[in-house]
């Protein structure tokens, strides 16, 4: 075998969906926990600076926010490795699909289940991800509220009397509680807020981590698609044995009985 042949044999084995939804994953994850970190910093700056001088204000924001940091590194961590083993379930499954046509290999009952199994996690982390990319797209929402009133400060057309009347209170979002001071902005330091670099990099990072959970949503719809093409080939190739096993047997019997006539018939001249 030359080394074209070669070569085109190891491609031949390569399962390229798999791998597109691998690199399509460890983007999505990627975008979604880096961005969605640094965004989360630069969100308590704003706040501490602008909306809530007093430290025990949001001490429990504070909290949350760590622990969605938190959070956001058992994701990347546990994405990682569960992409790699959906890899490398495909590249298996591939290569059995093909030695079950050669009928060089046979599937195991183990094999089968564990494709299920992968189908079903993948399904509970595609809801799971589904609800991150709902809750991620919350920033994204308030940013751009906030963003949408300083461009109407600014605009020409707007004929504002009185900037200062119009204000942008993160206390009714939940963010922070009732009594936190100052709670709002208005007129010019709200605009002075949406020039900062905190509130810029924060907002493009939301929509930026927000893109990345659509993406892991795709990479998980792909990955369901895949293993749930690879579990019917898996059974079907299964069924398509068991009844070349059975025909095998059909037609060894019937050779069996043919010779055991032929016997008879030439002892019987004899």
């Amino acid at each position: 075998m030359g080394c074209f042949e070669c070569c085109i044999k190891c491609l031949g084995g390569v399962p390229y969906a798999s791998l597109v939804a691998t690199i399509l994953c460890f983007s999505g994850v990627a975008l979604f926990c880096g961005c969605g970190h640094v965004a989360l910093t630069g969100t308590l700056t704003m706040l501490e600076n602008h909306f809530s001088t007093v430290t025990s204000d949001h001490a429990t924001l504070t909290m949350v926010i760590q622990i969605f940091q938190y959070i956001i590194y058992g994701i990347a961590s546990f994405f990682f490795v569960y992409a790699i083993i959906l890899l490398a379930e495909g590249f298996y499954t591939t290569s059995a699909i093909k030695k079950e046509l050669q009928s060089d290999f046979k599937t195991t009952v183990c094999g089968r289940c564990i494709t299920a199994f992968f189908m079903f996690l993948t399904y509970i982390l595609f809801l799971a991800f589904l609800a991150i990319f709902g809750f991620t797209a919350i920033p994204v929402f308030l940013f751009f509220n906030m963003w949408s009133t300083c461009a109407a400060m600014k605009s020409p057309d707007a004929n504002i009397t009185s900037p200062e009347s119009i204000c942008v209170d993160v206390r009714q979002y939940g963010i922070i509680p009732w009594n936190a001071t100052p709670g709002k902005a208005c007129g010019a330091t709200l605009g002075e807020i949406c020039n900062t670099s905190e509130f810029y990099l924060s907002y493009h990072l939301y929509i930026v981590a927000l893109a990345g959970a659509g993406a892991t949503v795709i990479a998980l719809i792909h990955y369901l698609m895949i293993l749930a093409a690879n579990w019917a080939y898996l059974k079907s190739a299964v069924s398509t044995h068991e009844y070349q096993d059975i025909k095998t047997k059909d037609d060894q019997d019937l050779e069996a009985e043919a010779r055991s006539k032929e016997g008879q018939n030439s002892s019987s001249y004899s």
